[in-house]
Protein backbone atom coordinates (compact mmCIF):
# COMPACT_ATOMS: atom_id res chain seq x y z
CA UNK A 1 0.00 0.00 0.00
CA UNK A 2 1.34 3.41 -0.93
CA UNK A 3 2.66 5.12 2.22
CA UNK A 4 1.02 8.39 3.74
CA UNK A 5 3.60 10.94 1.92
CA UNK A 6 2.37 8.87 -1.03
CA UNK A 7 -0.83 11.46 -1.28
CA UNK A 8 1.58 14.36 -1.84
CA UNK A 9 1.99 15.66 -5.36
CA UNK A 10 5.06 15.31 -7.37
CA UNK A 11 8.10 17.95 -7.51
CA UNK A 12 7.84 19.39 -10.83
CA UNK A 13 11.38 17.38 -11.88
CA UNK A 14 10.07 14.45 -10.46
CA UNK A 15 7.32 14.90 -12.91
CA UNK A 16 9.32 15.25 -15.78
CA UNK A 17 11.75 12.45 -14.85
CA UNK A 18 8.09 10.03 -14.56
CA UNK A 19 6.93 11.24 -18.08
CA UNK A 20 10.77 10.61 -19.68
CA UNK A 21 10.75 7.52 -18.17
CA UNK A 22 7.26 6.40 -19.29
CA UNK A 23 7.92 7.98 -22.58
CA UNK A 24 11.52 6.19 -23.00
CA UNK A 25 9.46 2.64 -22.51
CA UNK A 26 6.90 3.41 -24.70
CA UNK A 27 9.77 4.03 -27.90
CA UNK A 28 11.44 1.03 -26.83
CA UNK A 29 8.28 -1.11 -27.35
CA UNK A 30 7.64 1.22 -30.71
CA UNK A 31 11.07 -0.50 -31.37
CA UNK A 32 10.39 -4.36 -30.87
CA UNK A 33 12.03 -4.16 -27.09
CA UNK A 34 10.97 -4.77 -23.90
CA UNK A 35 11.07 -1.77 -21.34
CA UNK A 36 14.47 -1.26 -20.07
CA UNK A 37 13.93 -0.09 -16.40
CA UNK A 38 15.70 2.74 -15.26
CA UNK A 39 17.86 2.18 -12.27
CA UNK A 40 16.50 3.00 -9.12
CA UNK A 41 19.26 3.98 -7.38
CA UNK A 42 19.87 7.01 -8.83
CA UNK A 43 16.37 8.29 -8.90
CA UNK A 44 14.99 11.25 -6.74
CA UNK A 45 13.37 9.81 -2.95
CA UNK A 46 9.95 10.05 -4.53
CA UNK A 47 10.30 7.78 -7.62
CA UNK A 48 12.32 4.92 -5.46
CA UNK A 49 8.75 4.61 -3.12
CA UNK A 50 6.32 2.19 -3.50
CA UNK A 51 3.04 3.97 -4.91
CA UNK A 52 -0.05 1.94 -6.67
CA UNK A 53 -0.09 3.97 -9.95
CA UNK A 54 -2.07 3.64 -13.70
CA UNK A 55 -1.24 4.91 -17.11
CA UNK A 56 -3.39 5.93 -19.70
CA UNK A 57 -2.87 6.32 -23.18
CA UNK A 58 -4.86 8.38 -25.63
CA UNK A 59 -4.25 9.24 -29.44
CA UNK A 60 -6.01 11.98 -30.39
CA UNK A 61 -8.23 11.86 -27.40
CA UNK A 62 -9.15 8.11 -28.01
CA UNK A 63 -8.01 5.38 -25.62
CA UNK A 64 -5.07 4.14 -26.70
CA UNK A 65 -4.36 1.24 -23.32
CA UNK A 66 -4.71 1.51 -19.92
CA UNK A 67 -2.67 -0.44 -17.27
CA UNK A 68 -1.81 -0.08 -13.53
CA UNK A 69 -1.71 -2.28 -10.03
CA UNK A 70 -3.18 -1.19 -6.99
CA UNK A 71 -0.76 -3.46 -5.09
CA UNK A 72 1.85 -0.83 -5.61
CA UNK A 73 4.71 -3.15 -3.99
CA UNK A 74 7.78 -2.16 -6.37
CA UNK A 75 9.67 1.85 -7.16
CA UNK A 76 7.11 3.99 -8.87
CA UNK A 77 9.50 5.12 -11.71
CA UNK A 78 9.94 1.42 -12.36
CA UNK A 79 5.98 0.60 -12.42
CA UNK A 80 5.43 3.82 -14.30
CA UNK A 81 7.65 2.09 -17.33
CA UNK A 82 6.28 -1.26 -17.37
CA UNK A 83 2.24 0.15 -17.00
CA UNK A 84 3.40 2.38 -20.28
CA UNK A 85 4.88 -0.24 -22.34
CA UNK A 86 2.09 -2.47 -21.29
CA UNK A 87 -0.50 0.42 -21.55
CA UNK A 88 1.25 1.04 -25.58
CA UNK A 89 1.49 -2.87 -26.11
CA UNK A 90 -0.42 -5.80 -24.33
CA UNK A 91 -3.92 -3.56 -23.14
CA UNK A 92 -6.04 -6.71 -24.44
CA UNK A 93 -8.62 -4.72 -25.18
CA UNK A 94 -6.97 -2.41 -27.49
CA UNK A 95 -4.43 -2.76 -30.63
CA UNK A 96 -0.95 -1.76 -29.94
CA UNK A 97 0.39 1.60 -30.50
CA UNK A 98 1.52 1.91 -33.75
CA UNK A 99 4.91 4.00 -34.53
CA UNK A 100 2.85 6.89 -36.66
CA UNK A 101 0.02 7.42 -33.64
CA UNK A 102 3.53 8.14 -30.97
CA UNK A 103 3.37 12.33 -32.19
CA UNK A 104 -0.39 12.06 -31.58
CA UNK A 105 0.05 10.12 -28.40
CA UNK A 106 -0.20 12.10 -24.51
CA UNK A 107 0.40 9.93 -21.36
CA UNK A 108 -1.40 10.51 -18.35
CA UNK A 109 -0.02 9.02 -14.87
CA UNK A 110 -2.44 8.84 -12.55
CA UNK A 111 -0.99 8.20 -8.96
CA UNK A 112 -3.34 6.55 -6.07
CA UNK A 113 -4.15 7.43 -2.52
CA UNK A 114 -4.51 5.09 0.02
CA UNK A 115 -7.22 2.76 -0.07
CA UNK A 116 -10.27 3.36 2.21
CA UNK A 117 -12.94 0.24 3.09
CA UNK A 118 -16.91 2.22 2.16
CA UNK A 119 -19.54 0.52 3.68
CA UNK A 120 -21.04 -1.59 1.15
CA UNK A 121 -24.08 -3.90 2.33
CA UNK A 122 -26.33 -2.98 0.08
CA UNK A 123 -26.75 -0.25 -3.08
CA UNK A 124 -27.80 2.54 -1.11
CA UNK A 125 -25.23 2.01 1.69
CA UNK A 126 -22.31 2.58 -1.32
CA UNK A 127 -23.89 5.18 -3.20
CA UNK A 128 -23.95 7.39 0.05
CA UNK A 129 -20.79 6.94 0.84
CA UNK A 130 -19.12 7.47 -2.46
CA UNK A 131 -18.27 11.06 -3.57
CA UNK A 132 -18.95 11.63 -7.53
CA UNK A 133 -16.50 12.92 -9.66
CA UNK A 134 -13.74 12.54 -6.55
CA UNK A 135 -13.59 9.08 -5.53
CA UNK A 136 -12.48 5.74 -7.21
CA UNK A 137 -13.63 2.80 -6.07
CA UNK A 138 -12.28 -0.79 -5.74
CA UNK A 139 -15.23 -3.68 -5.08
CA UNK A 140 -14.70 -7.58 -4.63
CA UNK A 141 -16.54 -10.23 -3.78
CA UNK A 142 -16.23 -14.18 -4.49
CA UNK A 143 -12.48 -14.40 -5.63
CA UNK A 144 -13.45 -11.35 -8.57
CA UNK A 145 -11.71 -7.78 -8.38
CA UNK A 146 -12.27 -4.83 -10.42
CA UNK A 147 -11.08 -0.63 -9.98
CA UNK A 148 -12.48 2.44 -11.71
CA UNK A 149 -10.45 5.31 -11.66
CA UNK A 150 -11.69 8.72 -10.45
CA UNK A 151 -11.31 9.68 -14.21
CA UNK A 152 -14.16 6.99 -14.93
CA UNK A 153 -16.63 9.51 -13.79
CA UNK A 154 -16.15 11.20 -17.10
CA UNK A 155 -17.80 9.07 -18.85
CA UNK A 156 -20.54 7.49 -16.28
CA UNK A 157 -21.33 10.90 -14.24
CA UNK A 158 -24.00 9.44 -12.50
CA UNK A 159 -23.03 6.61 -9.12
CA UNK A 160 -25.40 4.04 -9.67
CA UNK A 161 -24.27 3.76 -13.68
CA UNK A 162 -20.29 4.05 -12.11
CA UNK A 163 -21.47 1.58 -9.53
CA UNK A 164 -23.28 -0.98 -12.14
CA UNK A 165 -20.46 -1.12 -14.54
CA UNK A 166 -17.73 -1.68 -12.09
CA UNK A 167 -19.62 -4.38 -11.08
CA UNK A 168 -20.56 -5.46 -14.24
CA UNK A 169 -16.59 -5.11 -14.97
CA UNK A 170 -15.86 -7.29 -11.87
CA UNK A 171 -18.40 -9.86 -13.78
CA UNK A 172 -20.75 -9.79 -10.45
CA UNK A 173 -24.25 -8.74 -10.96
CA UNK A 174 -25.12 -5.49 -10.71
CA UNK A 175 -29.14 -6.73 -10.56
CA UNK A 176 -29.00 -8.76 -7.43
CA UNK A 177 -26.71 -7.30 -4.69
CA UNK A 178 -23.31 -9.76 -4.83
CA UNK A 179 -23.22 -10.95 -0.91
CA UNK A 180 -19.99 -10.65 0.93
CA UNK A 181 -19.20 -7.33 -1.05
CA UNK A 182 -16.02 -5.34 -0.16
CA UNK A 183 -15.26 -1.95 -1.56
CA UNK A 184 -13.00 0.59 -1.12
CA UNK A 185 -12.51 3.94 -1.91
CA UNK A 186 -9.04 5.96 -3.04
CA UNK A 187 -8.46 9.35 -5.10
CA UNK A 188 -5.86 10.42 -7.48
CA UNK A 189 -3.85 12.69 -8.60
CA UNK A 190 -3.31 12.87 -12.18
CA UNK A 191 -0.55 14.12 -14.48
CA UNK A 192 -0.56 14.40 -18.44
CA UNK A 193 1.48 15.26 -21.22
CA UNK A 194 1.92 15.14 -24.66
CA UNK A 195 4.72 12.42 -25.78
CA UNK A 196 8.19 13.54 -25.65
CA UNK A 197 6.93 16.61 -24.34
CA UNK A 198 7.85 18.98 -21.20
CA UNK A 199 4.82 21.09 -19.54
CA UNK A 200 2.50 18.73 -18.26
CA UNK A 201 -0.78 19.48 -15.89
CA UNK A 202 -1.82 17.91 -12.37
CA UNK A 203 -5.25 17.49 -11.15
Amino acid sequence: MPSPSADAPLEAADVDVLFDVANAAILDGLEGRQPRLPDAGPLPEALRRAQAAFVTLTVDGALNGCIGDIDGDEPLALAVARHAWSAAFTDPRLPPLRAEQHEHLTIEISLLSEFVPAPATSRAELLAALRPHVDGLIVSAHGRRALFLPAVWEQLPRADDFVDHLLAKAGLSASRWPTGLAAETFTATRYSRKAGGRSSSAA
